[in-house]
């Protein structure tokens, strides 16, 4: 009796386990990153060539709470890439909150930068960086700020390592001594906020820091790597923690954020999601995915209006970055996920030769389909 007692909860036992339902443990990035898709697999077939670095965060939302769930694909911020335009970010959030100490100005103050044609306002100017990536939207807020205060104030913050040190496509782009402002107090009223003398960027010491074969200079090939030493600094790490204070900024302390009202945060968020043809761009040239690489990169789809993705992207000497939260509002499902690759096969720089179109693009598109995919089959 003892023996048939034994063997029926044995058996019991056995087919409970058998029936379990299996559970999926896999690192997610490592499941899509093994995808057969070639957009994906040519990449991974030779990662080490293309400086790939990944980081994607779940997110949890529970009986109120929300939480996170990270995981990296060879983050380092140690090993360097250039972060192009995603830099504006980080400067976009600093001017509102720059205006704060202000008195009689807020964004929507005209203003001019001394020697610029262009009379505008800071709400404009970050409107256009969000929307198309606008280079003098960039440099003019930079005027404003200066990079000692910028570096100041992002220090202060635990995002991680970043050091912003110049301007973008322009002459003297590193040029210590920043430009004056014209700011209109009223119709027939300016005030000047005079030029500022900041400090000469030190030259960066991390792995990667010279690339490639070669450069352009002017006319001429130089055949010797290029030195990113000078340049700017805003690692993966830093970006996708900057994105989630502004995402999730109940999550964060004052002294971890940069800190905004929420009238100039729900402006923020606005800007980050809105997409060119609504901001008077032609749809044409700046289509749905001109600055969405994630999912909508390599194709001129319009973007569905359930999906919305609030990020900012960078592309410059074949280097392209997105960092981005992307949220479903019609299927439940929202993921933050930052991305690099390096696309430059003959390994010269500032050749305008690179492998945007063919690789780069496609990839990180394919890599944010198929992350989208595996948080909209995950059960939550």
């Amino acid at each position: 009796m003892l023996k048939k007692i034994i063997l029926f909860f044995l058996s019991v036992i056995l087919f409970s386990c058998g029936s379990q339902e299996k559970v999926d443990t896999r690192n997610p990035l490592e499941t899509v990153l093994a995808s057969q898709n070639p957009n994906i697999k040519m990449v991974m077939d030779s990662v080490r060539q293309y400086a790939v670095q990944i980081k994607f965060t779940q997110i949890e939302r529970k009986n109120g709470n929300i939480s996170f769930r990270d995981y990296n694909f060879q983050v380092d911020s140690s090993r360097y890439f250039y972060p192009a335009s995603t830099v504006k970010f980080p400067v976009a959030l600093l001017t509102l909150s720059k205006l704060n100490d202000i008195d009689g100005v807020d964004r929507n103050t005209k203003f001019y930068v001394e020697g610029d044609t262009l009379e505008t306002t800071f709400a404009r100017e970050i409107e256009k960086i969000f929307a198309v990536s606008d280079n003098q939207s960039y440099n003019r807020l930079f005027e404003f700020l200066g990079q000692d205060y910028i570096n100041s104030e992002l220090s202060q913050i635990p995002f991680g390592p970043i050091r912003i040190s110049h301007r973008v496509s322009t002459p003297d782009s590193d040029e210590i001594t920043t430009r004056p402002l014209i700011v209109y107090q009223n119709d027939s009223t300016t005030t000047t906020f005079p030029n500022t003398i900041n400090t000469s960027a030190q030259p960066l010491a991390l792995k990667d820091i010279e690339k490639g074969l070669g450069y352009i200079d002017g006319d001429s090939l130089m055949q010797e790597a290029f030195d990113f030493s000078l340049k700017n600094y805003y690692p993966i790490e830093t970006q996708h923690q900057l994105l989630k204070t502004v995402m999730f900024p109940a999550k964060f302390q004052s002294d971890e954020k940069i800190n905004l009202t929420q009238e100039q945060l729900d402006f923020v968020l606005k800007a980050m999601r809105t997409l060119p043809k609504n901001t008077g761009y032609d749809a044409d040239i700046y289509y749905d995915g001109y600055c969405k690489f994630f999912m909508y990169g390599d194709t001129k789809e319009n973007i569905p209006e359930h999906i919305k993705i609030y990020n900012k992207v960078g592309d410059a000497y074949g280097t392209l970055t997105d960092c981005a939260y992307i949220q479903d509002s019609k299927n439940n499902v929202e993921f933050l996920l930052t991305a690099t690759i390096l696309v430059n096969k003959n390994g010269v720089f500032n050749d305008n030769n690179y492998e945007y179109d063919e690789i780069g693009f496609p990839f990180l598109a394919e890599l944010g389909r198929e992350l989208y995919n595996y948080e909209l089959n995950r059960k939550k």
